[in-house]
């Protein structure tokens, strides 16, 4: 059962999706699935390369070499 005090602190209610994760001691660490945390790392994927357009020119560049 997590701790009121940090239920209220992380947005943590009934129904709150989590994810289970070990770090680099062997702890296992509880990261609530919460709409903040969504947002951040959206954030950080928005700011990083365009995955999708990166393989497509790729695959066009590909298709336009010489065997």
């Amino acid at each position: 059962m997590v701790p009121a005090e940090l239920r209220r602190k992380h947005g943590i209610q009934a129904g709150t999706r989590v994810k289970f994760l070990e770090d680099q001691f062997g702890r296992i660490v509880l990261q609530p699935i919460t709409e903040e945390y969504i947002d951040r790392v959206m954030g950080c994927l928005a700011e990083g390369a365009d995955l999708l357009a990166n393989w497509e020119k790729e695959h066009r560049d590909e298709g336009t070499r010489e065997p």
